[in-house]
Order: structure tokens, then C-alpha cells, then sequence
């Protein structure tokens, strides 16, 4: 499996890195995780967007599929679209309300927001609990804590193992998900504190005491927000699994 990092800023995007935005491969097949601000631009630059074969989204607060609505702009109206080689429909699982909720984000103006439709552009499936297959992949799905409807991820293919965190505070379902996984991508978007607000987001330590309780061999921190020390979060965790744990990076690659 490769991880590319396309954007990794949370809440909303960095001076230099867009929101959530991930590139899974694995035997030619072209996985995107996450759409929010900025990561068609961040796309571009390391790929032709038409490589995508699926699009995944954990949840559907905008720095995780803002995007969608720039990638359906070229995909309609690219003028040369390579569907030769990939399909017209891109399939795109999500929550149950991604259909409306992304047209509505889409819809040119008030008028319009009841008629427009984007299932030309995308084949829709519904994410619940369970595991289902994306191409190559196996991936499991479970309800983590947020205040919408979201999911955490197992990605599995070939002995090897993604979990993905989404936007989480700490719940049981995490553990299970990324149970010996060869990374383990989580959300870090504080440090820690007793006044931090219940799930909603985890913290440094809270995303290294999940590492080390699943056993995950590496803990890549992610979604840490713009205005919050990228460095005292990984402090946090490595005082918890000490090396096994980095800071995810903009444009960095994982292979495993």
C-alpha cells in the first residue's frame, strides 16, 4: 500500500497545507480519503485528478469534502476528460446525506438548490458500519464520536493495514479499528487538557495511548489545526510510543 499526503491541516486549511486529503494505491487502483480545502490544487500537482478510481469520505464537515464540489466542476466540464480510462461516474461513498448535502454546496444559487442533482458526475454509496470492498481494498467502517454522523476506517489489502481515525474524541470502536496496524493515521487536533470538550477531537497523548493499546507499529499525527503547535503535539505522543510517532507532512509518501 502507498499513503500520499495531500493535506493535512485540521479544521480548516494551513498557510501551506490544504485540509484532509489522502491518496491510498495499491495494485494500480487509485483511492482518494478526504476532500476538504484545497486538495484538488494539492491533487494536481502530484497526479492527473482523473487517476482517482474511488472517493472516500470519513464525515461531511467541510474540511473534509469542500473539495468535491471544485473536482465536480472538472469533471464536467474538462474539456478533454480521459473516461476512456476511468469512469464517468466517479463512485463515492459517504454518509447516508452526501447526495443532497454535497448538491447543496454545489447548487449555483438558492433557486436551484432543490433540482440540483450530481449523480451524473458520481455513483453514490452509502458508508455504515461494516466492511465492504473498494477495488483492491477491504475496508471496515464503525461510528466514532463527533458531532455528525462519522466514521473511522480500517484499510486493509495484502497483509497490510491503514486505520483511520477520521475526527474522533476517544471511543472504543477506535482500538478495534486500528488494532495492529502498520500505520495508524490519526487526528491530533489539540494538546491535552481536562477542559477539552467531549467528542469531538483527540489530543497528542490521547492519539499516542490509542497507538500503543492497538499495538500500531506507526502513528502518523494529522488534522492538527492551523493555530495549534504542531510541536508540542508531537511531544504528547511520543511521550506516550516515543519514535512510532510523526507528524503527517504535506506531500509526503508512506509505502507498507
Amino acid at each position: 500500500m502507498r499513503l500520499t499526503i495531500l493535506g493535512c491541516s485540521g479544521s480548516v486549511p494551513g498557510p501551506n497545507s490544504p485540509a484532509s486529503g489522502y491518496l491510498i494505491e495499491a495494485d494500480g487502483f487509485v483511492l482518494g480519503l478526504e476532500f476538504g480545502n484545497g486538495v484538488l490544487a494539492a491533487l494536481q500537482a502530484e497526479r492527473d485528478p482523473f487517476d482517482l478510481d474511488a472517493l472516500l469520505l470519513s464525515h461531511l464537515h467541510p474540511d473534509h469534502c469542500a473539495d468535491v464540489t471544485a473536482l465536480t466542476v472538472l469533471r464536467r466540464y474538462h474539456p478533454a476528460p480521459p473516461y476512456d480510462r476511468r469512469p464517468v461516474r466517479l463512485p463515492l461513498y459517504a454518509p447516508v446525506d452526501a447526495p443532497w448535502r454535497l448538491a447543496n454546496a454545489y447548487a449555483p444559487n438558492p433557486a436551484e438548490r432543490e433540482t440540483t442533482d450530481l449523480s451524473d458526475t458520481y455513483d453514490f454509496a452509502t458508508l455504515t458500519t461494516g466492511s465492504l470492498r473498494i477495488g483492491p481494498f477491504t475496508v471496515t467502517a464503525a461510528e466514532v464520536a463527533h458531532p455528525t454522523e462519522a466514521f473511522g476506517l480500517r484499510i486493509e489489502h495484502g497483509g497490510s493495514i491503514l486505520a483511520y481515525s477520521g475526527d474522533t474524541g476517544p471511543c472504543a470502536t477506535l482500538d478495534d479499528l486500528a488494532r495492529d496496524a502498520d500505520v495508524l493515521l490519526c487526528e491530533a487536533s489539540w494538546t491535552d487538557a481536562a477542559d477539552r470538550p467531549a467528542d469531538v477531537h483527540l489530543s497528542g497523548v490521547q492519539a499516542g495511548e490509542l497507538a500503543r493499546r492497538a499495538g500500531a507499529k506507526r502513528l502518523l499525527l494529522t488534522h492538527i489545526a492551523p493555530w495549534t503547535d504542531r510541536a508540542a503535539i508531537l511531544a504528547e505522543a511520543r511521550g506516550v510510543v516515543g519514535d512510532r510517532a510523526e507528524l503527517a507532512e504535506r506531500g509526503s509518501v508512506y509505502q507498507f
